[in-house]
């Protein structure tokens, strides 16, 4: 079953796809995923283009703007050949470039992607991340001091 594929651009749909906490870690890279809202994915039929959408993205931690362009771009050529093939469509994919891409020999890199796309529809969204401060005024720090930031009375 081939499917189109397209590109995910904006922020806003690579946070929605982050925010269903749904993804599977490779050696190679990070695979999201997230069903598109209004579709049934597991439908024969999941939208009527059968469509896919697919980002990329590589923190600064990886390396510089030289080393995080070269995972970008093979990162682009495993997903170019495997995700017409294997991805679900109505479904929105982020592909997450990690340190050990740079290095990892490329049909290892399919192999990881292969794998990803199999598993990530029945992962179970992962715990949210205790690090990240929670929103709201009550987690609020300043939540007792006065206009000038001083302690309350």
């Amino acid at each position: 079953m081939t499917v189109s594929v397209e590109r995910l651009k904006k922020r806003a749909e690579f946070l929605r796809v982050a925010g269903t906490r749904r993804k599977w870690v490779t050696q190679g890279l990070i695979l999201q995923g997230a069903p598109r809202p209004g579709i049934k994915p597991d439908t024969e039929y999941a939208g009527e283009d059968r469509l896919v959408r697919v980002g990329f993205t590589v923190t600064k931690k990886v390396g510089k703007a030289v080393v995080r362009n070269r995972v970008r771009r093979r990162l682009r050529a495993v997903a170019e050949q495997l995700m017409s093939e294997h991805a679900l469509p109505g479904w929105d994919y982020v592909v997450i470039g990690r340190a050990q891409t740079i290095d990892r020999p490329f049909d290892k890199l399919i192999d990881d992607m292969r794998f990803a796309l199999r598993r990530v529809p029945d992962a179970k969204p992962s715990a949210p991340d205790a690090r990240r401060p929670k929103k709201g005024r009550a987690n609020s720090k300043s939540a007792g001091s006065t206009k000038a930031g001083g302690p309350g009375k």
